[in-house]
């Protein structure tokens, strides 16, 4: 049955997969959203025998319905292939109580990977199949894996340009020298001075902007999004939950229609939005539990009802969690608002005029699959160490903050159903915040020092996606204001 793309915010035409690939956000300000969510046509005994890119093809081939066959597997194998250091492209660590499903074995160790792998590939695909002349704009903002990710996926392509900013002082500093060394000359990448939640609602504003929209044409241009709000990048981020299922089926640390429990470090809900839609698939998938860090404006939505952006922005030592205005969480309103386009219009106006909305106690019942918790910075730094004193096992300050909420649940609930967590980033990736919560004697080296040191203390070799970066050239250096960012973006089109 062909799944079609409608938005958030009206009852306007729907589109085709590909035209909402391309598209990235639709011309009302709204996120595409499938017109229903698909049942999964294959027996979890079946999933259970299949690799990591049949589950892919499985999943994506029910939300991407114009895609023929041939198309999608070929966009699957030049995704999934040999830049994934595992064969299984994602790989599993058990570890007390809970089973962490490390998604960071792609060429940016970040999970990011596992969506922007693709999604180049389903953009132009995509654009072939419909007869799209102009050149592809990613326009991208980052909290700090995105864009790397993003970079290394449209470097060089052909047809395409890339330009992602983030925020100058809001990323760690291997997260920065990674998009500040990325090679291709259709990228650039743009330092803002501001926070994640301004560079994305710059970006939004550029989407929206029609004049801009009819410079772009007029140039031979048009815009696209690497963003979750991209339905190309979210639909990917589904395949991993059912793979991880699948493969605790195969291996018999479940039974078949056992439930499991989902915990994911949240930032801009995509990810976890991704679960969501898995277990409406039909996924035996129990609780999701969200997972903030002092950026707790999610926690206090699903304990209130109330989603409030008014507060102070903290920079913590989990940057890609540091946002006060979660994107995807649109996608969720919209849903249990009855897919009421109008209703979640006026909540967002509400939330971009006055910072805030409250949804009804009707739509709080229908949330009931979530569950939200955070961990501060304390929290995380303890189990980071915990982790690693108790188990040997070296996590990432995201993963961090995932696992010392699930400890949260469990005391808070008694739930004791086997519990995947999401592990999005190597601990390479913030090298300095993960040896300082093991040992506050690391702090006095330098960030490629503790790298060798972490390559010592876990047994883990350094990556190739840091290596790469110690004597690589800075090629990018360009920074702006926040208002600054329509005329970075016309400067490097030549508008």
């Amino acid at each position: 049955m062909e799944v079609l793309y409608g938005s958030t915010r009206s009852r306007g035409t729907s589109v085709t997969a590909s035209q909402a690939i391309l598209q990235g956000l639709s011309h009302d300000g709204g996120l595409f959203v499938p017109d229903h969510i698909p049942v999964l046509d294959k027996s979890l005994q079946e999933l259970a025998g299949m690799d990591y890119r049949q589950t892919a093809y499985e999943v994506m081939k029910l939300f991407l319905t114009d895609f023929t066959e041939s198309e999608l597997k070929a966009c699957i194998d030049r995704a999934y292939d040999t830049k994934f250091d595992t064969a299984d492209v994602v790989s599993f660590r058990e570890a007390g109580q809970a089973y962490y499903l490390e998604l960071f074995h792609g060429p940016t160790i970040a999970f990011k990977d596992m969506a922007l792998s693709i999604l180049p590939h389903l953009m132009i695909t995509a654009a072939k199949k419909n007869h799209v002349e102009r050149e592809i704009v990613i326009l991208t903002a980052t909290s700090g894996d995105t864009g790397k990710a993003a970079l290394a996926g449209f470097a060089d392509v052909e047809g395409t340009r890339i330009i992602v900013f983030y925020p100058k002082n809001g990323v760690s500093p291997i997260q920065e020298k990674q998009m500040l060394t990325q090679r291709g000359e259709n990228t650039l990448v743009v330092g803002i001075h501001g926070n994640f939640d301004d560079a994305q609602t710059g970006v939004k504003k550029l989407f929206s902007d029609r004049a801009l929209a009819a410079e772009l044409a007029a140039g031979g241009y048009q815009f696209s999004s690497a963003n979750s709000i991209n339905i190309g990048r979210l639909v990917p981020q589904i395949c991993y939950y059912v793979y991880a299922y699948g493969k605790m089926l195969r291996q018999g640390t479940i039974k078949q229609g056992e439930l499991v429990n989902v915990v994911v470090p949240t930032g801009n809900f995509g990810n976890i939005l991704a679960a969501f839609y898995a277990k409406n698939m039909g996924l035996p998938v129990g609780k999701l539990i969200c997972a903030s860090n002092d950026n707790k404006v999610l926690y206090d939505f699903f304990r209130t009802g109330v989603y409030d952006r008014n507060r102070e922005f903290v920079l913590t030592t989990s940057p890609s969690m540091d946002i006060l205005i979660s994107s995807n969480l649109e996608r969720l309103v919209y849903r249990i608002a009855g897919d009421d386009g109008e209703r979640t219009k006026e909540l967002m106006a509400a939330l971009s005029g006055e910072g805030k909305y409250q949804i009804t106690d009707n739509m709080r019942a229908l949330l009931s699959d979530f569950y939200g918790n955070y961990a501060t910075e304390e929290e995380t730094e303890a189990e980071i160490r915990r982790l690693y004193e108790t188990w040997g096992y070296v996590i990432d300050t995201h993963t961090a903050v995932a696992s010392a909420v699930y400890r949260k649940y469990r005391e808070e609930t008694g739930d004791r159903h086997k519990t995947i967590i999401a592990s999005t980033a190597s601990p390479y990736k913030f090298t300095r915040s993960v040896m300082k919560a093991i040992d506050a004697g690391y702090d006095e080296k330098g960030d490629f020092e503790l790298a060798d040191e972490l390559e010592k203390l876990s047994g883990v070799k350094i990556p190739a996606a840091v290596e790469e970066i110690r004597i690589a050239p800075i090629l990018h250096d360009k920074q702006c204001e926040v208002d600054g960012m329509k005329d970075v973006v016309k400067e490097f089109l030549q508008l």
